[in-house]
């Protein structure tokens, strides 16, 4: 079966003093996902294959769907098929069980959502924050900062598919008593590989995620933020900037934002606290 992560290409590689070269290359797998509730349409996001049964999960706790692994009474490759009638493993169908939350009216987006995006058709910025069923837990030390500093280059060790691409983001869950991170997944879209990780967890009975760092390759986003808080996840590093509303959400929501941790420096904008010397 030819793999859908990791896509064979052929490049021209051309420089500016002449030189060009013809050959092989790997690009990132990215395709079309269609989820849907008790076989109506809710949502099509654009993913790397692969984990999806932890990124359907990951993503509707982020909705507010489901609180827990027992709120999914299945879940299917549903009747996605290609052109010469073979499934595509692009359509999968959840069934909620008695006494899921559900989407709400406004909640079922029925929109394609890019792989950058992670709210993309949300019609208000009320719908956009979603109350959790797991509380980040009060200000307590989580981790020290000779640890906190060294998660980048951990999860560098376990990106596989962006060795082989560099076209994917990566999130990893990380405890302080551990040295080896609980979980690493890849996808483009950076929201998707957090949904992966917290997918993770759920299908792992872990929620919530009191005790973990949640480290990613990308920039914080206000979205990322949010699944973090979703899943009581009290500290979020990333290797870029955070954006203005990210801190802001993590200041009201008790996330300990930490962003520009790479080379061994970070800076922590929110309930600092948490890192110890």
């Amino acid at each position: 079966m030819v793999s859908r992560i990791v896509v064979p290409a052929r490049v021209r590689r051309l420089s500016a003093a002449g030189e060009e070269f013809t050959g092989p290359d790997k690009l990132a797998g990215e395709e079309p996902l269609e989820i849907r509730l008790n076989g109506e349409q809710f949502t099509v996001t654009m993913r790397t294959p692969g984990h999806d049964f932890e990124l359907v999960p990951g993503y509707l706790l982020s909705e507010a769907v489901v609180r827990h692994m027992e709120h999914i009474a299945g879940m299917d490759y549903s009747s996605g098929v290609d052109q010469d009638g073979h499934r595509t493993y692009n359509v999968i169908d959840v069934r909620l069980a008695p006494g899921a939350p559900g989407p709400t009216r406004t909640a079922a987006r029925n929109v394609y959502t890019s792989s950058s995006c992670g709210v993309c058709g949300t019609s208000s910025m009320e719908e956009i924050v979603k109350p959790s069923s797991y509380p980040v837990p009060p200000v307590r030390p989580v981790m020290g900062a000779r640890r906190l500093v060294e998660l980048p280059d951990e999860l560098r060790t376990h990106q596989r598919v962006f060795e082989a691409t560099g076209g994917v983001h990566a999130a990893g869950l990380f405890v302080a008593s551990s040295p080896e991170p609980l979980v690493v997944r890849e996808d483009v879209g950076r929201h998707n590989a957090v949904d992966k990780v917290i997918g993770w967890a759920m299908h792992h009975d872990r929620l919530p995620l009191n005790d973990c760092v949640l480290q990613v390759s990308a920039r914080a986003s206000f979205e990322l933020v949010s699944k973090a808080a979703m899943a009581g996840i009290p500290v979020l590093s990333a290797v870029s900037a955070p954006s203005a509303l990210a801190v802001k959400h993590g200041r009201e929501h008790g996330v300990t934002v930490v962003g520009f941790n790479r080379r061994g420096t970070c800076n922590v904008y929110t309930n600092p606290e948490r890192i110890t010397q």
